[in-house]
């Protein structure tokens, strides 16, 4: 009976390969924090989205408006959150991260109980996975020119000031001549191969810049220069902080 228990706990292996299971394993950690809006006028609403398994996408939590956390998918499970995305060489941001969902349609602001539950719910991750404080993204970072959430209304200086993510906040200090925004970029964590659209997912995140038109050129030209100063104190905080 032990044998034939253990034989179907095994996996079966594939052609020509011979299965030694290996008691020296533990399970994969997330090592990211990826956080959207659900664009629901409710969380009941968008709990109905998040575990239909015809609609095939999920997260491992969403926060309410009102603070309350629902918990759908287990930390050491690949919740469907990121879809197509990339982040600091990962092309499968869903394999390397937690998914949390807010309650928002995207053109509102997230109320204060909101955001202090959000807050205690990163800090547990953070302490149970070791996640690096630069490792809390949007979904706008990951998919740049695909997804804006969780719009520009989301306060990311607010995380940070909590040790979620990283902030600059002005002056900036001067980029240095040669300095490459494209390679900044990069080291952040953006994906090197949609230059224009991580660039505007990085405006979005730190400048909560969304395109305005009616920029005049003087002002665009000097909203680029405040751009790249403040990437380059971005990377520098970057590299200070390390893998902590």
């Amino acid at each position: 009976m032990a044998a034939l228990l253990a034989a179907c706990a095994a996996p079966a292996p594939q052609t020509g390969i011979e299965w030694r299971p290996s008691p020296n394993f533990d399970a994969r950690r997330p090592n990211l924090v990826v956080i959207h809006h659900t664009t629901d006028e409710t969380a009941e609403e968008a709990l109905g989205t998040l575990t239909n398994p015809e609609r095939k996408v999920s997260s491992h939590y969403l926060v309410g408006r009102d603070g309350k956390v629902f918990q759908l998918v287990d930390e050491k499970d690949r919740a469907w959150h990121a879809g197509l995305s990339w982040w600091n060489g990962q092309s499968d941001v869903n394999s390397a991260s937690i998914g949390i969902e807010l309650d928002n349609t995207g053109s509102e602001p997230f109320p204060d109980v909101q955001i202090d539950a959000l807050l205690v719910l990163l800090a547990e991750i953070k302490e149970r996975n070791g996640i690096p404080t630069a490792n809390f993204v949007g979904h706008s970072d990951v998919a740049p020119g695909r997804k804006v959430d969780p719009s520009d209304f989301f306060p990311w200086v607010a995380l940070a000031a909590h040790g979620f993510g990283l902030w600059c906040a002005p002056p900036y200090p001067l980029a240095p001549d040669g300095f490459d925004s494209g390679l900044a970029l990069a080291a952040l964590g953006y994906n090197p191969s949609l230059p224009e659209a991580s660039e505007r997912a990085f405006r979005l995140h730190y400048m909560h810049d969304v395109g305005d038109q009616s920029l005049s050129e003087a002002d665009d030209i000097q909203m680029a220069i405040a751009a790249r100063d403040l990437l380059f104190c971005l990377v520098q905080q970057k590299a200070t902080l390390g893998s902590d």
